[in-house]
């Protein structure tokens, strides 16, 4: 059985980069960017929707995306969300962040005392 709060707890820290990389697929709204989240990760991560609009607020306000409405569809308009050149250049430092402490916690976590972890 999967530990969804110890998974929750560890890419809390990386939801802004997990949105700015979906978006660099293309515009997207919000229960949008949340199902593929669900889905990507093979339904073990549920990203709670206070804390999207949270991200995606401060996303916006730093600079990192744009919002506008769509059309009305199906008795709704959707806000979608749009990357900026900013938001492309953050979500290329976060990853190359993440890929350095990655590397890192591969290799404490390998080693123990000059001998690798079985």
């Amino acid at each position: 059985m999967v530990n969804h709060e110890v998974s929750s707890d560890l890419l809390r820290g990386h939801t802004d980069t997990i949105i700015l990389k979906l978006l660099m697929g293309g515009d997207k709204y919000g229960y949008e960017i949340s199902k593929l989240i669900h889905s990507i990760s093979g339904g073990e991560y549920e990203l709670k929707e206070a804390t999207m609009y949270s991200s995606l607020k401060r996303l916006e306000k730093n600079g990192c995306i744009t919002s506008y409405w769509g059309e009305a569809t199906q008795g709704g308009r959707r806000k979608y969300y749009r990357l900026t050149d900013q938001g492309r250049k953050t979500y290329l430092e976060n990853k190359k962040n993440w890929e350095l402490t990655k590397r890192i916690l591969d290799r404490l976590l390998q080693e123990e005392g000059g001998h690798k972890n079985e």
